[in-house]
């Protein structure tokens, strides 16, 4: 991949379908020559200024092949460090006009930028698999023991409590969404109402059932 596989604009900037990009991110060279510091602050600045897509470019052709580099040292695999890297080299053309000589280098500035994407995608990650009102481990469970069995029916007794203090609509796509375990398109159909009031029901049962349970009902 180089800069050619991004779409750069004054006003907006947007990535590429995935199938329009046919261009591979490459090791940098170890005979290339660096550009300075202070030349890193001049195409910076006429980025800023004058939204140079030569000077882009160059800055593409420096830091994109080390950013993905780091990013795959972090831990991320081939395509998901592409992915970001694309999406810090974005930041940077957009943001240019952020950068303060005074505070950072160039290079610190762009791994800064770096280290923060790779952060948001991580969280991302995470909350999609961890935004469920349960979630069952995929490990063995070992055999339960008769104070298990006493906490594990005391706590179903409170869920059946707090299910009981909800409204009826409420109770209703809570037993269908995480009992049955229906997808919303599919409860919307099923009870004749727009799937946007299914997703609003089953936030708000949501929260009224962990409010109701973390008071101990």
């Amino acid at each position: 991949m180089d800069a050619s596989g991004l779409h750069l604009d004054k006003r907006r900037t947007r990535r590429v379908r995935p199938a329009a990009r046919l261009i591979v991110l490459n090791e940098a060279s170890q005979n290339e020559v660096l550009p300075s510091p202070e030349e890193l602050i001049r195409l910076i600045d006429a980025v800023a200024r004058e939204q140079d897509r030569n000077a882009f470019v160059r800055l593409f052709a420096h830091f994109a092949p080390r950013v993905k580099s780091f990013l795959m040292r972090s831990g991320l695999d081939d395509s998901a460090a592409e992915e970001v890297t694309q999406e810090v080299m974005i930041a940077v053309w957009r943001k240019a006009s952020y950068f303060d000589p005074g505070r950072a280098g160039v290079s610190t500035w762009v791994f800064t930028i770096a280290r923060n994407q790779r952060i948001d995608r991580l969280r991302r990650l995470r909350s999609r698999t961890t935004d469920r009102l349960f979630d069952p481990s995929e490990e063995p469970e070992a055999p339960q023991t008769g104070e298990d069995i006493a906490i594990t029916a005391e706590r179903e007794e409170e869920v059946r409590k707090a299910l009981e203090a909800l409204s009826s609509e409420q109770a209703t796509i809570v037993r269908l969404s995480f009992f049955a375990e229906k997808p919303h398109a599919e409860i919307a159909r099923e009870l004749g109402i727009p799937l946007g009031t299914v997703k609003s029901r089953v936030r708000l049962a949501l929260n009224r059932l962990r409010t109701l349970l973390d008071s101990d009902i």
